[in-house]
């Protein structure tokens, strides 16, 4: 017969006097069950004054649910989990780098065909032919008929390495996640951050093509209508992109460098670093989903000067468009206004986290950190003013988008390292 300490995961016997343990369904003093059965001597087993009792009675009782050693430790993501997860959110920044020089080098639309594991690789002068009658179909190619078949592989490829690499995340997350959900090595939070994973790997997928399904529609009519992406759809896309590798990042950093046992305090010291800190955080997202606008409407070509927009603080047109909420997301003008003002805000509030952290009581870890931002954030803004002023070359623009998401992850590092100073062990 098994005794309790055989079922338990504790390395000690379980030793308690005969009384009552575990009750029923009902209420206590009508339905208890007592496991007070002697198994045998205690002197049988080497110990003193000391008794083990049968659980048969337990386990042929209906109902009862026992929990026992609740005191043992809850297992941990192992750091092979949290490199994985480091891993792939560094997978997921090259994915955003690559799109933003497919989207500059105007590489997106090349593929008009979308296929869940991927298109046939042309691989004869017929097929090459054959792929690029299919973009002589649409209307990029109606505004660019001077491209030549050489011309057209080379953007081809782009788009192909583009959605290539996409996959390959995709395979990425899900394999893996499937092994170390199966092998246990999950706790239940876990879990449930690499279920969302998941779930934002297939959603940007989709978006994706939802995207360019957008830029191959039939409604460029007008002689200065230029076949491009929805805007709309654009910021959706890179913003799914953003929000994944945020969360990948969080999750690698929770594991590599985790929360020590204890309990999280308030400490007055912190609270200026933090409040800029998650300000620094959010501003960088928001000023990287304004220049998916930019870049959907090709704003950065207007008003090529700095810091006046022409010969004005606030151009004329700044409010053209009718009803005036279009102006926000329609209006080139109105989109670089105001990823100029987003973009100036947030390097104010990262030079204010600096001067906020100076004699603060920050590890040397987080001060690092901490400079890092401020000094990425003037970076930002130089990338971001060359690149207005050379009319949006790709290499500058390229940097430019890269920087935003260099910055995001400093601020969100930043987050993680001060709030380890905030744990005060039991």
């Amino acid at each position: 017969m098994l005794s309790v300490a055989a079922l338990c995961r504790c390395p000690l016997a379980l030793r308690a006097p005969g009384r009552l343990l575990v009750s029923g369904k009902t209420s206590l003093t009508n339905t208890a069950v007592r496991l007070a059965t002697p198994a045998r001597s205690a002197a049988n087993l080497g110990c003193n004054r000391t008794r083990v009792f049968r659980i048969s009675e337990l386990l042929k009782s209906n109902g009862i649910v026992a929990r026992f050693c609740t005191s043992a430790p809850k297992p941990k993501p192992s750091k092979a989990v949290g490199y994985w997860l480091l891993g792939c959110s560094g997978m997921v920044f090259t994915a955003v780098v690559l799109g933003g020089v497919t989207r500059l080098t105007e590489s997106g639309l090349s593929m008009v065909t979308w296929r869940l594991l991927g298109e046939k690789l042309p691989t004869t002068e017929e097929e090459w032919e054959r792929e690029f009658s299919k973009y002589q179909q649409f209307p990029e190619y109606n505004k660019n008929q001077h491209i030549t078949l050489s011309e057209f592989k080379w953007i081809w490829w782009m788009e192909f390495a583009h959605r290539s690499w996409g996959r390959a995340i995709g395979a990425a997350v899900f394999v893996p996640a499937a092994f170390f959900w199966a092998g246990g090595y999950l706790d239940r939070a876990m879990k449930g951050r690499v279920a969302v994973y998941c779930a934002l790997v297939a959603a940007q997928g989709l978006m994706g093509w939802y995207m360019v399904k957008s830029g191959l529609e039939d409604r460029f009519q007008g002689p200065s209508d230029v076949p491009r992406v929805s805007q709309y759809r654009l910021a959706a896309h890179l913003g799914l992109a953003f929000v994944l590798y945020s969360g990948l990042l969080a999750g690698a950093l929770r594991v590599l460098r985790p929360f020590p046992g204890g309990t999280l305090a308030k400490i007055k010291e912190l609270r200026g670093v933090t409040a800029f800190a998650h300000a620094v955080k959010a501003m960088a997202f928001f000023t990287a989903m304004s220049g998916a606008f930019v870049a959907g409407l090709d704003a950065g070509l207007v008003y090529n000067s700095f810091p006046k927009m022409g010969e004005r603080w606030v151009p004329e047109d700044i409010l053209a468009f009718s009803p005036t909420l279009r102006n926000f997301t329609e209006n080139p003008t109105t989109v670089q206004f105001d990823h100029r003002v987003l973009g100036t805000t947030t390097l104010a509030l990262a030079t204010g986290l600096w001067f906020v952290a100076r004699g603060r009581p920050l590890s040397p870890a987080a001060r690092r950190v901490t400079n890092a931002v401020a000094a990425m954030a003037w970076m930002q803004v130089g990338l971001g003013i060359l690149t207005l002023l050379h009319y949006v070359p790709t290499p500058l623009a390229a940097s430019h988008q890269s920087g935003s998401l260099v910055l995001l992850t400093l601020a969100i590092w930043l987050t993680h390292e001060v709030k380890l100073l905030k744990y005060i062990p039991k």
